[in-house]
């Protein structure tokens, strides 16, 4: 069951969208309160302030979440003059992985700033109609200070071991396949202006979709699903492989991605997940027979994209509730491992591997898996940062650690202050 949530908007909404010349780098226009972002090669959508919010938890906090939306775009009056993905009536939000975990949350802000395929817009949203704000560079982000790092909930030695017990049930015929995740602590001496850690990963990893919401950030290189007028899509990400530098080693080590058979069994559990799911809201699906190679700088990752149209009128939210969570993020049953991932990793997940994005008030949006990512805490002086592995019986405790501290590398290295 559902937590009471947290509702703030004691009336309609008024929000009024008009088109913008070009503002530039889009998160330099982020002050440091109260600031979201939601960016991917430059374009997106970033926003501040709060104008409405709600928070749930429990088995039924995306149907909750969902209703309140439904609710509150419906009594929302819009003026759109751009009308595109983005534009209008926006919600950000970010969902636990756990039922169990609390604080998923969707966030109205005041406003909103856009670009997409060339075109930029300015949304403001309240009570009542008032003059658009003048956009300019905020001040300056601050460099994190004496960052230090340590073990998590569960140090290396270990957390190897967990890992050989989830080889151990998985030969022992339980299942197929669990994700097996861990943290690591970051402390810093001062409380972390995340505008920095967000420019650093926008900057370093540009294909993926850079995001902050109330203290959850990150660097995902997953959609876990965009509905955008009718198209679904959905990227699947499952076995990966750390780079050298080495542009010829690298494309060596692709090559053997591409080949091993543990990673292809790995992906191939977490793409059939996500057809499942999505096969009941789509007329039609395309559903690749092969994944491809996707270079990120610190990684490489098996991906497929599986793409469809909708034929109900489920909205991005309801789809995101329906995958979550892929294989990717929890194994295979899912609902053994979920099972299983409670009793192994000792750890709250929190928003970690959850879906994290945006919802429009037609229902159309983007929404990630919460990966590559980090929670605030501590008013802001401690960070969790989070990694996870895919772990299949031929799974190698000591290469899945590599792994996992591969992944921890984006939001690691954000943390400091470059040189």
């Amino acid at each position: 069951m559902s937590n009471p949530a947290v509702e703030e908007a004691s009336r309609p909404l008024l929000v009024r969208t008009i088109p913008i010349d070009d503002p530039g780098s889009l998160l330099e226009l982020l002050p440091r309160a109260d600031a979201l972002a939601w960016v991917h090669g430059g374009d997106g959508i970033v926003a501040w302030g709060r104008s409405a919010s709600f928070s749930a938890s429990g088995n039924q906090r995306f149907q909750t979440a969902a209703a309140w939306w439904a609710d509150l775009a419906g009594a929302s009056v819009v003026r759109d003059e751009v009308n595109r993905p983005g534009s209008g009536l926006v919600a950000f939000g970010s969902f636990t992985f756990a039922d169990e975990s609390i604080d998923s949350i969707l966030v109205v802000p005041e406003v909103i700033v856009g670009r997409k395929d060339g075109v930029s817009w300015m949304t403001t949203i309240g009570t009542g109609f008032t003059t658009l704000p003048g956009l300019a560079i905020a001040d300056a982000a601050t460099a994190p200070v004496d960052t230090t790092f340590s073990d998590g909930s569960v140090n290396s030695a270990d957390w190897q071991q967990l890992v050989a017990q989830g080889v151990a049930r998985i030969a022992a015929g339980e299942l197929d396949k669990i994700v097996l995740a861990r943290d690591l602590e970051a402390n810093l001496s001062e409380p972390l202006d995340v505008r920095w850690p967000l420019a650093r990963l926008a900057t370093d990893y540009p294909s993926c979709w850079t995001f902050h919401i109330d203290g959850f950030f990150g660097s995902t290189p997953e959609m876990l699903v965009r509905l955008e007028r009718g198209p679904i899509t959905s990227r699947v990400l499952a076995g990966t492989i750390r780079r050298t530098g080495d542009d010829g080693h690298d494309l060596a080590l692709a090559g053997s991605l591409a080949r091993s058979s543990k990673d292809l069994e790995e992906h191939e559990y977490a793409v059939r997940s996500v057809a499942e799911a999505l096969a009941p809201h789509c007329t039609s699906m395309n559903v690749p027979e092969s994944p491809f190679v996707l270079h990120l700088p610190n990684v490489m990752h098996l991906a497929t994209d599986v793409t469809g149209v909708i034929n109900d009128d489920a909205s991005v939210l309801t789809l995101a509730a329906s995958l979550h969570p892929t294989a990717a993020v929890g194994g295979t049953p899912t609902s053994t491992a979920v099972r299983l991932i409670a009793e192994l990793e000792q750890m709250d997940r929190g928003r970690y591997a959850g879906p994290v994005g945006w919802i429009g008030a037609s229902g159309d949006g983007e929404w990630g898996i919460g990966l590559r990512a980090a929670q605030i805490e501590n008013d802001g002086k401690v960070v969790r940062l989070f990694a996870g592995c895919g772990i299949v019986a031929d799974s190698i405790p000591e290469d899945e650690l590599a792994e996992s501290n591969a992944k921890f590398i984006p939001v690691r290295d954000a943390l400091f202050p470059r040189d």
